[in-house]
């Protein structure tokens, strides 16, 4: 069964992609959580993954950037 982003996540990745303020790593996982929403089998790639990390383990990023970071995380495929 694959993953797919839901609409609060989808909602906050489209937010976060919006604002002008947001940094690279937060505006990758938010796009890569963004694609998600409307394609079944995507998976997260392990550069989005990457930037997704390092936006949930960054104290100032905002909620809707966590939001999407988690998300995109959670689609990522785990080290085999």
């Amino acid at each position: 069964m694959s993953k797919m982003t839901g609409p609060k996540a989808a909602k906050a990745a489209s937010h976060v992609l919006n604002s002008p303020s947001t940094g690279k790593a937060s505006k990758a996982a938010a796009g890569s959580a963004l694609t998600q929403s409307r394609t079944r089998g995507e998976s997260t790639s392990p550069k989005a993954a990457t930037a997704a990390s390092q936006v949930l383990r960054d104290g100032r990023t905002s909620a809707a950037s966590k939001t999407a970071a988690g998300s995109a995380l959670s689609q990522a495929r785990g080290k085999k």
